[in-house]
């Protein structure tokens, strides 16, 4: 567990596609205790906390997180930038770990890697994540960066799709920030095989 480092599930009711799904049932959980579950067996992250809405249909999901003890804190419904950094914020994060709601087979290990991955570089990187390029299957989607270059991009970005999807403003303004990817080098032991690849800005 390191100090400073918050981990971020955003989670809402409303969806788009198939509405509820994070309170969906897998066995004896939903969707959201699962994925919530894998993220605490991180080892190195320290603060755990979903970020929802203040809408009336998103109350279960504030309910559920009282009675499994996890933070949870509401916020805009369509800035998720403005959440994330509110969140982040109010739990005093020097770092951030995003990792989507609809990840609820995500592997621990892959969590603890990319996020080893910029802790061990400490001041190297503003972000670091697995997905430029994606070379990790689907549903382990992990992006860690520092709560300064969160609170800049709050504070500079103006498009639409900026705010709504929390990141593009970070990995998509050349020159900006610093970002890393780690990458799985595809056919070999997953536990054995992951290097930081990208340096798009120093």
């Amino acid at each position: 567990m390191s100090g400073g480092v918050v981990a971020i599930v955003q989670a809402r009711m409303g969806s788009s596609r198939l509405p509820g799904k994070v309170l969906l049932r897998l066995g004896e959980v939903t969707v959201l205790e699962c994925l919530l579950e894998r993220v605490a067996r991180a080892r190195l992250v320290g603060t755990l906390v979903v970020a929802t809405t203040t809408a009336r249909e998103d109350d279960p999901i504030a309910t559920l997180c009282v009675l499994g003890d996890v933070r949870c804190y509401r916020g805009h419904a369509t800035d998720l930038l403005d959440r994330h950094l509110r969140a982040a914020r109010a739990c005093g994060a020097e770092h951030v770990v995003k990792i989507p709601s609809d990840c609820a087979l995500i592997d621990p290990a892959v969590i603890d890697r990319v996020l080893g991955a910029y802790l061990d570089r400490a001041g190297r990187y503003d972000y670091v994540s697995n997905l430029h390029p994606p070379t990790y299957p689907d549903g382990n989607d992990v992006e860690v960066f520092s709560f300064a270059a969160l609170e800049s991009a709050w504070r500079l970005a103006r498009r639409p799709l900026d705010r709504e999807h929390t990141t593009p403003f970070l990995w998509d303004t050349p020159g900006a920030y610093r970002l890393g990817n780690v990458a799985w080098e595809t056919g070999r032991d997953l536990s054995m095989t992951h290097r930081v690849v990208l340096d798009y800005a120093e």
